[in-house]
């Protein structure tokens, strides 16, 4: 079964030969491109703290070397010592400054690390309050039809509790709501939110989809500090509620990041639903009109010279029968063929002797028609 993956979308995608409210909808995969992004950036970061500190180092052993250089020098008399000292001098003031300079970008690393906003990662380093339950995750992959079953049966039994879940507005009232209900604490729910995002979106109902899209990031933090502890989610809940209360601007700040990031894409998703279903009724509608031969009457209207068209606008046949006499025969002969297989002309009489005979006998109708209505 197809999935959403928005580390390769666009990201909410669902793929076109399935409806969007297709249970099998991996969402923690939503949110993956933003975690693993910012691990990514967090080991860029770690990883040039480490080359200026190796950079600080090298340079502090040149230094070494040219100080005890420059001494030895300054020990000698010899003509030549005289001659190197000045040059080793001008190396040791070279490595004084390129010194300054390393111990100032590690000075300015070490605070822009203090800077860092806090995550789900940083919340579950070392340090924080354990997890009440601490039961080690399951390891164990489903089958996709495994996860769909899985889906449908929780949506059965727990849509109700879902939907006041993701009306909820309170941290408190949240909590509360979960700790009565321990068993919303999974993935289901949050694939369940996701849905409800879009269809609210889709139906034009964005605050409530912005209400809806809290609870749901909500959800997801809720999952991935499970992860990052490696325990059950329903044991740790309680431990995320209790940092974002009392978290500072910079925690808060990483919610609301992960929040607005999410709202963005469901509002992408529900943009490229609502073109699809117009694609499909444009579709629809033109299979409605296509005539005897298989054409688009709109279609072949367009495609017609003005003069034809004005015919076909004035629905006058006099006028078309003029026109037909000024044309070239062989283009007046596609023309109302094109005509008759998409139904905007429809002759009084055909010939059973194929599709050659057919636009001869059309284009000669309109011929006659002319001459009988000229000797009268």
């Amino acid at each position: 079964m197809s999935r959403i993956d928005y580390s390769v979308w666009d990201h909410i995608e669902v793929s076109d030969d399935e409806d969007d409210t297709h249970p099998n909808i991996d969402t923690p995969s939503l949110f993956r491109w933003r975690h693993q992004a910012r691990v990514e950036r967090m080991d860029e970061f770690q990883k040039k703290g480490e080359e200026i500190n190796k950079g600080l180092t090298e340079c502090r052993r040149k230094l070494s070397e040219a100080q005890k250089k420059v001494q030895e020098l300054t020990i000698s008399a010899t003509d030549d010592a005289k001659a190197e000292l000045s040059k080793a001098q001008a190396e040791e003031k070279k490595l004084r400054k390129e010194e300054r300079e390393m111990e100032k970008k590690m000075e300015d690393h070490n605070r822009e690390e203090k800077k860092m906003p806090w995550n789900v990662d940083t919340l579950s380093r070392d340090g924080f309050s354990k997890s009440i339950v601490n039961v080690k995750a399951e390891s164990n992959e489903e089958t996709e039809e495994e996860k769909e079953q899985k889906h449908k049966t929780f949506v059965e039994k727990n849509e109700k509790q879902i939907k006041h879940f993701g009306m909820l507005r309170r941290w408190d009232d949240s909590q509360k709501y979960l700790s009565d209900n321990p068993d919303l604490v999974c993935e289901e729910t949050a694939n369940y939110l996701v849905i409800m995002c879009i269809d609210l979106e889709v139906e034009e109902k964005h605050a409530l989809m912005e209400q809806v899209a809290h609870q749901t990031i909500v959800m997801q933090f809720i999952l991935e500090l499970a992860k990052s502890l490696k325990v059950d989610p329903r044991g740790c809940f309680r431990q995320f509620f209790a940092k974002i209360k009392t978290a500072d601007q910079q925690y808060q700040d990483a919610f609301n990041d992960e929040l607005e990031s999410f709202k963005d894409r469901v509002r992408g998703r529900a943009k490229i639903r609502i073109e699809k279903a117009m694609k499909e009724y444009e579709e629809e509608e033109r299979q409605k009109r296509l005539g005897p031969g298989g054409l688009d009457p709109v279609e072949v209207y367009e495609s017609l010279p003005l003069e034809m068209q004005k015919c076909f606008d004035e629905k006058d046949i006099q006028m078309l029968q003029d026109v037909i006499s000024k044309m070239d025969p062989t283009e007046a002969k596609t023309h109302m063929k094109r005509c008759i297989d998409s139904g905007l002309w429809v002759p009084n009489s055909k010939t059973d002797d194929g599709d050659e005979k057919e636009e001869d006998a059309t284009y000669e109708e309109v011929k006659q028609e002319q001459e009988e209505t000229k000797k009268e």
